[in-house]
């Protein structure tokens, strides 16, 4: 059977699945939240209307028009996602002309290091920080000490615990992630496929929440595909390389497709894929760059890349915060005003969607460079 490879883009993280490649239990996403499959045919699967359930900064100064200073604290610098999306930032605050935004993080994706990144600037006194989580949970303390301190604190790409911070860019909806990654599969690999995971860790929020929707939707409406196995490679593109490698190795010709999680996996395993001589035997679907998965999409090996734009993302993140030290962004709201976004809707009580994703393909992949 012929498979073209899609590459649904996007970025970082990992999901626990206790899998031995016949026998896994189900995944539960690495938190209490119910999964929402959308409908097979597309329909349904609308987010329910949900009180505010962000935190608020303690005795916050009145900010309004004022110039600002942000920090940005990604899961690491030094990649092309990260790098994007401090594009945009910088955009957001050159063209809003009163907000100083600075990125520094660690190199590494390690949740340690990201929650002394952002202590530090509490002790500096930033007027607020934007963050992309590496653990939900781990880095809740360190951002409500945030808010204790006046900061206003907002997540992007990775959300936190809603509490330890004021407002969640959200890239995209859970479930239209996890729909649009297993109907990508299904269509290269067909409704008996078998599928494999490389993903960051077991507990990088994003990630696991989409693999989480993916389990669900899988099970609702492609139910004869067989999910062999789901592996974490940090965000290491030597270790995605080995682990996507190991998978090809392992389960030879009953392995049909790679999922990729990740901006550093997808590319990665796409790597694999071509290095084994396996393109258009061993589709590759996940999140990346475009820049990254350039030579796969013009070599033929992977067919298209489906992302939010990480630009875009960054500069809504600004966007969010010179609202919020603005008073115009406060628990009630139902939109934000994102400049050259326009209105972008607020969601699930405490985020802000950014919106659908753009689809990279041979014919636009050379307009993007990022």
């Amino acid at each position: 059977m012929s498979k073209t490879a899609l590459a649904l883009l996007g970025t970082t993280a990992l999901v626990a699945f206790a899998a031995t490649g016949t026998a896994r239990a189900a995944w539960d996403g690495a938190d209490d939240l119910p999964t929402n499959p959308l409908a097979c045919d597309g329909g349904g699967g609308e987010v329910a209307a949900k009180e505010y359930d962000g935190g608020q900064p303690k005795g916050a100064p009145d900010l309004s028009g004022q110039e600002i200073t942000l920090v940005d604290v990604p899961k690491l610098v030094g990649i092309g996602y990260f790098a994007a999306t401090t594009e945009g930032q910088r955009q957001a605050a050159e063209e809003l002309g009163n907000v100083k935004v600075t990125t520094d993080g660690p190199t590494e994706a390690n949740i340690d290091d990201q929650i002394t990144f952002i202590d530090n600037y509490i002790t500096q006194g930033v007027n607020g920080i934007l963050f992309a989580a590496n653990d939900p949970v781990a880095i809740a303390p360190v951002l409500k000490k945030a808010l204790e301190a006046g900061i206003h604190v907002i997540g992007y790409d990775a959300n936190s615990e809603p509490d330890a911070r004021e407002w969640f860019v959200n890239q995209a909806e859970f479930n239209g992630i996890g729909k649009a990654l297993i109907d990508a599969m299904a269509e290269e690999i067909g409704e008996d496929g078998s599928f494999a995971i490389v993903t960051s860790t077991f507990t990088t929020p994003n990630q696991a929440r989409w693999i989480a929707e993916m389990e669900a939707y899988q099970q609702q409406c492609h139910p004869d595909m067989e999910w062999l196995e789901t592996v974490e490679a940090q965000e290491d593109n030597i270790l995605s390389f080995n682990q996507a490698t190991t998978l090809i190795n392992k389960y030879g010709e009953d392995l049909d497709g790679i999922f990729g999680m990740t901006s550093v996996a997808t590319p990665a395993s796409a790597e694999a894929v071509t290095q084994a001589d396996a393109c258009g035997d061993i589709a590759v679907v996940g999140l990346a760059t475009p820049n990254a998965m350039r030579p796969y999409v013009e070599s033929g090996c992977v067919e298209s890349v489906v992302l939010w734009n990480p630009i875009d993302l960054g500069y809504a993140a600004v966007y969010a915060a010179r609202a919020a030290a603005d008073g115009k962004l406060q628990p009630g709201a139902t939109e934000l005003d994102a400049g050259r976004l326009g209105k972008l809707q607020v969601v699930n009580g405490s985020e802000i969607l950014l919106g659908s994703p753009f689809v990279y393909s041979k014919d636009n992949i050379g307009d993007f460079d990022f």
